[in-house]
């Protein structure tokens, strides 16, 4: 995940962060790993063979997805790319916030996958976006997954966690609401039990706050940064934007 507010960052993705394998492991990413590599495969011709993560975080998706491409997975936090790095160390790692990002080359393809939900108001996605366009070749493709859009959003909660074979474990609560509706973000809050490989036991919290948008803005701002866009529906409900770079006169 990509953290660009200026406030404190995430705890999941500082001091916490040792136990997102056991939050959000690569086994839970096997379905939605499938149906990315189904839109990258059509995207352009011919399919994409390298592509840039932008807010890989943990790399439980990056983990499924290097089994087809050459990825260089970036994010802005150390301590995620630390646990990605143990998962997926055949992959490029980079240090950077997706609004800043420069690496002087381009790819086939650029994913923002959930990290874009941190892009809270219209100035970073723009900036998100045009690091995106950056570093994607012309005829290459971004994809955006951002986990909700404004107009299907809907509060609630979910639960979760796994064990890990040392003896630790996380069991977790999730709590996502919207206290404005008129505004561009909505709140997430999580509560975990962890327990470490000696046997103690601590509740622990965190707090996010992410960004809401229609599919249309979605739309609008891929375009601005000089993407043909479009939009899909997943197997879960969620938009799923891509956008095809092209330099090449209409």
């Amino acid at each position: 995940m990509q953290v660009p507010n200026a406030g404190p960052e995430p705890r999941l993705y500082s001091d916490l962060a040792r136990w997102w394998p056991l939050l959000s492991p690569p086994s839970h990413y096997t379905e939605e790993a499938n149906h990315l590599f189904s839109v990258l495969r059509t995207a352009t011709e011919p399919p994409p063979r390298t592509l840039l993560e932008l807010g890989a975080g943990g790399g439980s998706l990056a983990f499924h997805l290097k089994q087809e491409l050459v990825l260089t997975l970036s994010d802005c936090s150390s301590r995620m790319l630390e646990v990605s790095q143990n998962v997926n160390p055949e992959c490029e790692h980079v240090l950077g916030d997706m609004r800043w990002l420069r690496l002087g080359r381009e790819f086939d393809a650029v994913l923002i996958h959930d990290a874009i939900m941190y892009m809270t108001d219209a100035a970073s996605v723009r900036k998100a976006l045009q690091t995106a366009r950056e570093h994607c070749r012309d005829g290459g493709v971004v994809v955006l997954v951002p986990d909700h859009v404004r107009e299907t959003f809907t509060a609630g909660t979910s639960t979760g966690g796994e064990d890990a074979p040392d003896g630790r474990g996380l069991r977790y609560v999730e709590w996502r609401w919207d206290p404005d509706p008129l505004d561009t973000t909505y709140e997430l809050a999580f509560a975990f039990l962890l327990r470490e490989a000696d046997g103690t036991v601590k509740a622990d919290a965190d707090w996010h706050r992410l960004g809401l948008f229609p599919r249309q803005q979605w739309l609008e701002w891929l375009g601005e940064a000089g993407f043909s866009p479009r939009v899909t529906a997943d197997p879960w409900d969620r938009s799923i934007f891509v956008g095809l770079r092209t330099d090449r006169p209409a």
